[in-house]
C-alpha cells in the first residue's frame, strides 16, 4: 500500500556514554521519567501525527526493545495497512551478513522495506531524544517548500553551538552550509537529527555512499553535505518546544528533573498523550512515617522514608528512614531503612541495603557528578558511593 510518508526510527546504538545503565539494554529502552522508556517519545509522536507505519532500526542487545515495543499496541501501531516493524541486520543470500556501519548505511540495509510503501517521504529519527513533535507539521513544510530535505533545527546558545552540527542559512531562507562543531559559530541553528527526505533523492544519495569507500555511512557527516555540495534545496524546520538528547549520564539525569515541572513538557495533555506499555502494578502506597516532596511516584511504589526532587519507576521500595534527594530509582530499585541517595541514577532492581549512601551533593568541583549504579547491582550495607562512581557490578561496592 502507498504511504505519503513513512518513519525509519534509529534504536540500535550501544549508548556508550550511559555506560552502566545499557551494558545489558538499548539506549532506547532505558526507563525514563517514571512510567516511560526513552522509545516511547518517538513512537508516541509518530502515532499523534498520523504517521502509522515505522520501522524500528535495532541491533545492540534488542531483546529487551523488542520485547517492549511488541505488536506496536500501546502506540496504536497495530493496523493492517502499516504498523511498527523491527528491523535487524540480516544476511542476503550469497552475502555476508554485516551489523549496521553507520545511520546511513542502516537505512541502505532496510531499503527493501521503504519500498514496499513506495512512500513519496521518508521521516528519520533518532531512539535517543525526549520531546513532543508534530511531524505532519514538518511534513507540510517540507512539501510547501519543494526540499530534497528538511531538517529538524532548534535555536541554542552561540557557547551550545561550538558542541553541536549547525546549520547556516541563505537570504532565501534554505540550507546553505552545514558545520559539525564549529569554533566560531555563523548560526545558532542547531540540527535535531531529525530529517524528512524526498525518498526518491535519498534513495540516490544512499546508493552513492554506499559505494564510497571513504564514507563514514553517515547522514550527518556525508548525506547531508553530499546533498548541500550537489545544490539540492534543504529547508531548516524551526522547532521551539522542549528537546533533550539524553545520550549522557547527565542529559538523563537532566531530563529526569526536568519532568518533575510541567513548565518544560507537558505529559498531561490529553490531546498529545505520551503512550507506553504499563506494567501490572498495585498503586502506590505512600506510609504515615513517609514525606514526599516535589517528587514523581508512579505505581506499585511503597514509601515509608523521605524522597525529594526524585522520579520513582514502577515497583520501587523506599524503607522507614531513608532518604531519595534528586535521584532518579528505575523499576524495581530498592532503598532499604537508613539508606541515602543523593543525586544518583539507579537502574533497575537495584538494591541499596541499610545505612548505604550513594552519591553527594554537588560541591563546585570539576570532579563532581551523578552517581550510577547499573541494573541488577546490591550495594552493600554501610557502602559509601562517592559523587561521579560508576557502578557496574555488586563486587565492585
Amino acid at each position: 500500500m502507498k504511504k505519503s510518508c513513512i518513519a525509519m526510527l534509529l534504536a540500535g546504538g550501544q549508548g556508550s556514554r550511559l555506560y552502566a545503565l545499557t551494558q545489558n539494554v538499548a539506549k532506547p529502552s532505558v526507563p525514563f521519567g517514571g512510567k516511560y522508556r526513552i522509545i516511547d517519545f518517538p513512537l508516541s509522536n509518530c502515532a499523534n501525527s498520523g504517521i502509522d507505519t515505522v520501522g524500528v532500526l535495532t541491533q545492540y542487545r534488542p531483546l529487551q526493545l523488542n520485547s517492549y515495543i511488541g505488536s506496536g499496541q500501546p502506540w496504536d501501531l497495530d493496523v493492517t495497512d502499516g504498523g511498527v516493524y523491527i528491523l535487524p541486520p540480516y544476511q542476503s543470500a550469497g552475502e555476508k551478513g554485516s551489523w549496521f556501519s553507520g545511520t546511513a548505511n542502516a537505512i541502505y540495509q532496510n531499503m527493501a522495506f521503504i519500498e514496499s510503501y513506495d512512500p513519496d517521504n521518508v521521516l528519520i529519527l533518532s531512539g535517543d531524544h525526549i520531546y513532543k513533535m508534530d511531524y505532519s507539521d514538518m511534513l507540510h513544510e517540507h512539501m510547501e517548500t519543494a526540499a530534497a530535505c528538511t531538517i529538524a533545527v532548534q535555536q541554542v546558545s552561540m557557547q551550545e553551538a561550538t558542541r553541536m552540527g549547525i546549520m547556516n542559512v541563505g537570504g532565501d531562507g534554505y540550507v546553505c552550509e552545514f558545520e559539525e562543531k564549529p569554533a566560531h559559530p555563523k548560526s545558532d541553528l542547531a540540527s535535531m537529527g531529525i530529517y524528512i527526505f524526498n525518498w526518491k533523492k535519498l534513495r540516490e544519495y544512499l546508493i552513492a555512499d554506499e559505494n564510497d569507500p571513504n564514507s563514514s555511512k553517515d547522514f550527518g557527516k556525508n548525506i547531508i553535505p553530499n546533498m548541500l555540495n550537489a545544490g539540492e534545496k534543504l529547508w531548516p524546520y524551526r522547532f521551539d518546544g522542549y528537546w533533550r538528547d539524553v545520550g549522557t549520564i547527565t542529559s538523563l539525569w537532566d531530563a529526569n528533573m526536568d519532568m518533575l515541572s510541567i513548565g518544560n513538557i507537558d505529559l498531561y495533555d490529553p490531546s498529545w498523550p505520551i503512550s507506553y506499555r504499563s506494567p501490572a502494578c498495585p498503586p502506590h502506597y505512600v506510609g504515615d512515617s513517609a514525606k514526599v516532596i516535589y517528587s514523581i511516584v508512579t505505581e506499585g511504589c511503597t514509601v515509608y522514608g523521605h524522597v525529594e526532587n526524585s522520579v520513582l519507576s514502577p515497583s520501587v521500595e523506599v524503607g522507614e528512614g531513608a532518604q531519595v534527594l534528586y535521584s532518579v530509582l528505575m523499576p524495581g530499585t530498592v532503598v532499604e531503612a537508613g539508606a541515602v541517595v543523593r543525586y544518583a541514577m539507579l537502574g533497575e532492581n537495584v538494591v541499596v541495603k541499610a545505612g548505604a549512601a550513594i552519591g553527594t551533593e554537588p560541591d563546585g568541583s570539576d570532579n563532581w557528578g551523578v552517581a550510577t549504579v547499573g541494573p541488577n547491582v546490591t550495594v552493600r550495607s554501610e557502602a559509601a558511593v562517592p559523587a561521579g562512581a560508576m557502578i557496574y557490578s555488586s563486587e565492585e561496592v
